[in-house]
């Protein structure tokens, strides 16, 4: 009697040995796998950031930290716009032709509408769209892409300063700004507006105020006089605490109307 007993009291621990063995791999086979489950999810989380930020550390203006430091300490309203967007800063594409024929096909249109517009002349010109390949294409294949007659001419005279080196891109890297825009608005379509787009996109100058341009107009009105019109003498003197970074301040008004990352 006292045998079977040890033997059914042994067999049933056995069984529940087993059982325990059991349910503890099981329950440590779970846990590896939401574990595994939460690390994809987290991944694909930071893959997704990382996709959605186009700048590298390479890429970030020289003196865009110390700009945000500054700007954050002097003006009450960006200093609530700056941490709505970090990790992203001003990128340059680094090609003054693409820049500056981008900037023409830009001029009194949305950005929504020019980045269309852009796309369909990639399939005319190719996607790094040089003067050769403008020249080629011509002003018929140009205007079939979108651009209005006057904006087509506009690119091919650019294409021209630029095979026959009228211009010479390697000097303004060194030139003052005002100088720099004296000699692009030489160039018939470039006025002061798309020249300061190349400033700003193209060699990254730190303290550049583009008062033609709409967007910057009315994100002062809407952040600085409650929705007001505002007059480009009352933009510029918004834009006096913001020196030397008119530019970075410039960047982050745009973004606060649209987060889309504009690249000339």
């Amino acid at each position: 009697m006292a045998t079977t007993t040890a033997k059914t009291v042994k067999k049933t621990a056995t069984k529940l040995t087993a059982k325990t063995v059991k349910t503890a791999t099981e329950t440590e086979a779970k846990t590896v796998k939401t574990t595994a489950q939460s690390s994809a999810k987290t991944a694909g989380k930071i893959a997704a950031m990382t996709a959605a930020i186009p700048a590298t550390l390479a890429d970030k203006p020289e003196y865009w930290d110390e700009a945000l430091t500054q700007l954050v300490k002097r003006d009450r309203i960006l200093k609530k716009i700056i941490p709505q967007f970090p990790g992203i800063w001003l990128t340059t594409r680094g090609n003054p032709f693409i820049t500056l024929a981008r900037s023409i096909c830009g001029q009194q249109i949305s950005v929504k509408a020019a980045e269309s517009v852009w796309q369909r002349v990639l399939l005319e010109c190719g996607k790094r769209p040089s003067p050769a390949s403008v020249q080629k294409a011509g002003l018929e294949r140009l205007r079939a892409a979108g651009l209005s007659g006057r904006k087509a001419e506009y690119i091919l005279d650019l294409s021209t300063y630029f095979s026959d080196k009228l211009v010479q891109p390697s000097r303004w890297v060194r030139m003052p700004d005002e100088e720099i825009i004296e000699e692009l608005t030489a160039i018939r379509g470039i006025g002061r507006w798309t020249a300061e787009m190349f400033l700003i996109f193209n060699l990254q100058r730190p303290d550049v105020l583009p008062l033609d341009d709409v967007g910057l107009l009315n994100a002062i009105s809407l952040h600085y006089f409650s929705g007001e019109p505002v007059s480009r003498f009352e933009a510029r003197e918004v834009a006096q605490g913001w020196q030397p970074f008119r530019t970075v301040a410039t960047w982050y008004l745009w973004r606060s109307l649209d987060p889309v990352l504009v690249e000339y």
